[in-house]
């Protein structure tokens, strides 16, 4: 039976600041337009933290009953690893995408913006489609996985969390939800950068082992720094945006440059969760910098 521990690394922790930095910055931004709700940044939170776990799960158990996470670098799977019934994980997944359902339709009718519920519903179902279904995108390797990880776990996650408490999209948090969206496709790039070898030999097509691991180091690289310099233009209205650069450059160096010596394997975890946690930091900065404005 699968323990507590192995419950905690299926929700893979690591993955988690893609779903609470773009809200954070939301929040942050919302406060600057004079329309901060603490109930509905609450709610926006618990919501994406829902859906990035069932993502989680439905992978854990999609890739498992495929056979995909039989051989891994990484840690064992639920599934994959025998831990417990795929039954199990995929019960857990479909608890935590309805526990978004409600938490989100909850938000939708304290903020009286219904036509949010088109996007979320595609969020649910891209989650689900990403390793689900007989033709998951995310086997493709066409790029859908990162378009649609920028699109809900970027600007939608940013841009929604303002939207449902003050109506106002400024360009400059639109820059900011390019950068955290771009940061949350690192995040997806360099775990499969560590996947290349067991992915090509299980038939997971995807964006990395189509374009090769040099490419892809490459890449990845590209969308840390990048995306860190668009979400510090959240900061633009504020003195804070020299400092944030400062700040930040260094991490993005040291990351980079060890992903661009070429870490394989096991060795890509501590960029994984140093990653993840770039990510994290670079949203509550631009989040508590347009507080404190």
């Amino acid at each position: 039976m699968a323990t507590f521990n192995d419950w905690l690394e299926g929700a893979r922790l690591r993955t988690l600041p893609a779903a609470i930095a773009p809200v954070l910055i939301g929040i942050g931004a919302a406060h600057f337009l004079g329309g901060f709700s603490a109930a509905r940044s609450i709610l926006a939170l618990e919501v994406a933290l829902a859906l990035q776990v069932g993502v989680n799960f439905s992978n854990d158990y999609s890739d498992g009953v495929r056979g995909t996470d039989a051989v891994r670098s990484g840690p064992p799977r639920l599934t994959g690893g025998g831990k417990t019934s795929p039954k199990v994980v995929l019960a857990a997944a479909l608890g935590c995408f309805a526990l978004a359902g409600v938490l989100g339709l909850v938000l939708l009718y304290i903020s009286s913006q219904w036509w949010l519920l088109v996007p979320g519903v595609a969020a649910v179902a891209a989650a689900w489609f990403y390793t689900g279904g007989r033709t998951p995108y995310g086997y493709m390797g066409v790029g859908l996985s990162e378009l649609f990880v920028f699109v809900f776990f970027g600007l939608m996650a940013t841009v929604a969390t303002t939207w449902v408490q003050i109506q106002v999209a400024p360009w400059w948090l639109w820059c900011a939800a390019t950068g955290t969206g771009m940061l949350s496709i690192a995040l997806l790039f360099v775990n499969n950068i560590r996947d290349i070898p067991t992915d090509s030999k299980t038939g997971k097509r995807t964006l990395p082992v189509r374009l090769g691991d040099r490419p892809s180091r490459f890449v990845y690289a590209w969308l840390l720094g990048i995306g860190v310099v668009m979400t510090g233009l959240g900061l633009v209205e504020t003195r804070f945006v020299p400092a944030y650069l400062l700040v930040f450059a260094a991490p993005v160096l040291l990351i980079s440059r060890k992903v661009l010596a070429g870490a394989k394997g096991r060795e890509l975890l501590p960029i994984l969760r140093n990653t993840g946690f770039l990510t994290l930091f670079t949203g509550l900065a631009v989040c508590v910098g347009l507080i404190v404005t």
